[in-house]
């Protein structure tokens, strides 16, 4: 079973995503929190696979809240009302792998955690590249400091990493430049340590940064 912890300040909100994961077999919602501050006890305390993470809140928000419960092991994906919101930018450069936004349907929603709880970023959905497109820094001095970390890696390596950074996933970068969907994985596995982010989302920021993509 893949456990999720829900944390939103409208209890309605709450019990709606809740019902909804719940409806699938796989998944079960073992807490909810209505503010950061739970949402980290939370975390800690139930070891949930999955935090499905406000991004506005009184009190601690989402934002805030987020290294914390990432640090604390589960995978964090930050729920917003708006699909070009620049707090959800900072948040996937705090280690969350992705956003939902709220009028996702149902069955979206459960193939988003079963995603997530696999160990996937939730780039693939064009709002999250628009995101991270409209957020991510493009100043010279983000753009070069983003090409020196790059130039770590492999010309294969970079090829690779660029195809990521366009949201696809193992298969389709595979047919992109030509690798077995196993290949592509070892070189994000290598990239991944290399560059010393934690996940595909700050992978591909650390592109957008970099000013790599046309």
């Amino acid at each position: 079973m893949i456990r999720v912890v829900i944390v939103d300040d409208e209890q309605l909100i709450r019990a709606g995503l809740r019902l909804i994961l719940e409806a699938a077999p796989d998944i079960a919602v073992v807490g909810e929190a209505a503010d950061g501050t739970e949402a980290l006890a939370a975390a800690v305390r139930l070891r949930p696979d999955v935090v499905l993470l406000d991004v506005r809140m009184p009190g601690v928000d989402g934002l805030a809240a987020a290294p914390g419960i990432v640090a604390a092991g589960p995978k964090v994906v930050m729920l917003t009302t708006f699909d070009l919101d620049e707090y959800v930018h900072e948040a996937l450069r705090a280690g969350a792998v992705g956003f939902l936004l709220k009028d996702t349907p149902p069955r979206e929603l459960a193939a988003a955690v079963r995603t997530v709880a696999a160990g996937n970023a939730m780039l693939a959905p064009t709002v999250t590249r628009r995101l991270i497109r409209s957020f991510a820094g493009r100043g010279p001095a983000r753009r070069e400091a983003a090409r020196q970390r790059l130039s770590r890696l492999t010309e294969r390596e970079a090829a690779v990493v660029r195809e990521v950074a366009r949201g696809d996933g193992n298969a389709e970068v595979g047919r992109r430049v030509g690798a077995s969907e196993a290949t592509v994985k070892t070189h994000v596995s290598r990239a991944l340590a290399k560059l010393g982010v934690a996940n595909r989302v700050q992978l591909a920021i650390l592109v957008h940064d970099a000013d790599l993509l046309e």
